[in-house]
């Protein structure tokens, strides 16, 4: 089984950076080349523990649908997803924040096994490791941009620091 291990420095505080990540919105607008939309269960806003999110994507040309559901989940720290049904025989993906520096430290752990047994396995060692490595950075490259800078407002409008301390942000 694949593990795909990495770690994104923001300059940005703790609880923004685990909400933008758990944002079915900001996910949507970190994977346009993908095409990525929510297609049911939590279709918009932040998903929370138990509750479930099918993406509809098109990866390689072909469109596919995932589902995963959060089975770990322990706000600013930690969260993890767990896939229910796609294309992978399996996929658990954690995502862990710490305070580091002026910001926050983003670590991403995505483990998965591709379908086809020994063809799956020459897959994964072929393109697909290499695929989802680029998809996952480019993904927290996005997440970075939007934390450091005013985008993040676009999606937790009623989250991030103030609301995690009990005060909504204020309306743009």
């Amino acid at each position: 089984m694949p593990v795909i291990k990495l770690e994104t420095q923001i300059v940005a505080p703790i609880e923004r950076v685990f909400d933008l990540a758990r944002s079915i919105d900001a996910h949507m607008a970190s994977t346009t080349g993908t095409h990525e939309r929510a297609v049911a269960g939590r279709t918009s806003g932040l998903i929370e523990d138990g509750e479930t999110v099918t993406w509809e994507a098109s990866h390689f040309g072909i469109k596919q649908r995932l589902s995963v559901r959060v089975t770990k989940f322990d706000r600013p720290y930690m969260f993890g997803d767990e896939m229910i049904s796609g294309a992978f025989s399996s996929m658990y993906h954690t995502h862990k924040f710490s305070p580091s520096g002026d910001g926050t430290l983003m670590k991403d752990e995505f483990h998965f096994t591709a379908p086809f047994g020994i063809l799956g396995r020459f897959a994964e060692g072929l393109f697909l490791t290499g695929y989802m490595t680029k998809f996952l950075a480019k993904r927290a490259a996005q997440l970075k941009t939007m934390a450091e800078s005013e985008a993040w407002r676009n999606y937790l409008k009623n989250s991030g620091e103030q609301a995690s301390a009990g005060n909504p942000l204020p309306a743009e």
